[in-house]
């Protein structure tokens, strides 16, 4: 299952967004703009996912939901809530494609028989280094 599967268009029908006066210094500007975008996706009524889709996500991002199963996500970085609205809605689909991402399954390897052999030979030769180091025994 691949993010190339994802109904891109039903999903940003489903996205809702809330512009916000956005926080911190910036003096009358932030004050009167509200350019902090909010974006909300209710992953479990969306239409845009498949069943299977929807299980990965809600075990993936269960601690980026909220009580009711929303994903929320803000942005701040730009001073207009267009550039706002438009880096949210990329982070969002970044979030999902990561999150929908099967990890390759690691297959049990056995060491070769050479690098069995050079292990050995490398704790024979340290052994040695510190017998050496040995007071001698004279009996």
């Amino acid at each position: 299952m691949h993010a190339s599967t994802l109904n891109k268009e039903q999903i940003l029908k489903e996205l809702k967004f809330k512009a916000i006066r956005s926080s911190g210094a910036g003096g009358q500007h932030v004050n009167k703009v509200s350019s902090k975008v909010e974006l909300s996706f209710p992953l479990q009524s969306s239409e845009g996912l498949t069943h299977t889709e929807k299980e990965r996500l809600l075990l993936k991002l269960d601690a980026r939901l909220n009580k009711e199963g929303v994903l929320i996500l803000q942005c701040d970085e730009a001073r207009s809530q267009h550039k706002n609205k438009q880096i949210v809605i990329k982070r969002f689909f970044e979030v999902l494609k990561k999150a929908l991402e099967v990890p390759k399954k690691r297959k049990a390897t056995k060491p070769s028989k050479s690098s069995i052999e050079k292990r050995l030979k490398s704790k024979k030769k340290a052994a040695e280094k510190k017998a050496g180091r040995k007071k001698p025994d004279w009996d």
